[in-house]
């Protein structure tokens, strides 16, 4: 058998040894699985600016927020996060101003509760699964690492029942080992760039989101 067949990926990880196999099936999972979180955060982040636009145009465009609220309960099912929290505010404002003796103040506290409660469930959806990622690409690394170390240990004791060992004996060893690294580091430097792409982009509609609220409580305190 020639040397460039021996050294062939497929053949490397079916010669490399059982614990070596399971981390880098344990990696190519996690990648995998990983790869699903990227592309449904990243549709699940564009929806959401969408969405965020397309109302804040619409709020500052009517007058009557009667009618926007009316419209937000219409289309619950596919309102965006901060038609959510403006529906959610605008609920509690009109609850608490059929109560007699509450002042003001009182009236825009209970607000700013109701919205800042739909800003964070809003929050936690927009942020679930980012940990996984940051897990990911911390981890992942160190997981090969640990694969081609042990790999590399095997290779180093199959050596001792070899008379005189040449590159034919150590090199197979230590390339299945140094797959493992390999595979770690694919599985880790997506992971790391979606996290922080997606972290910023996050951050930002969290910012937008909270202008928001703030804007709609000084709307809603000039209401007779």
């Amino acid at each position: 058998m020639e040397v460039t067949q021996d050294l062939s990926f497929i053949t490397l990880i079916g010669n490399a040894s059982v614990l070596v196999q399971l981390v880098m099936g344990l990696l190519l999972f996690v990648s995998l699985l990983s790869w699903w979180y990227i592309f449904q955060k990243m549709f699940a982040v564009r929806l959401t600016t969408k969405q965020s636009v397309i109302f804040e145009q619409a709020f500052w465009s009517h007058d009557d927020l009667e009618v926007l609220y009316r419209n937000a309960l219409s289309s619950r099912e596919n309102a965006g996060s901060l038609e959510r929290i403006f529906a959610a505010g605008f609920e509690e404002f009109k609850k608490l101003k059929r109560k007699s003796g509450m002042d003001v103040s009182a009236v825009m506290d209970g607000t700013r509760r109701a919205m800042r409660a739909t800003y964070q469930r809003e929050m936690d959806h927009l942020e679930s699964h980012l940990s996984f990622l940051a897990t990911v690409g911390s981890v992942s690394p160190y997981v090969g690492l640990f694969g081609t170390v042990w790999g590399i240990m095997n290779a180093f004791r199959g050596l001792a029942n070899v008379g005189q060992a040449t590159l034919a004996h150590v090199a197979p060893g230590i390339a299945e080992a140094l797959v493992a690294t390999a595979m770690g580091l694919f599985a880790a430097i997506p992971a790391v760039v979606a996290y922080n792409r997606y972290a910023h982009e996050i951050d930002r509609l969290s910012t937008r989101f909270e202008s928001f609220m703030e804007e709609f409580s000084n709307v809603l305190q000039r209401q007779p």
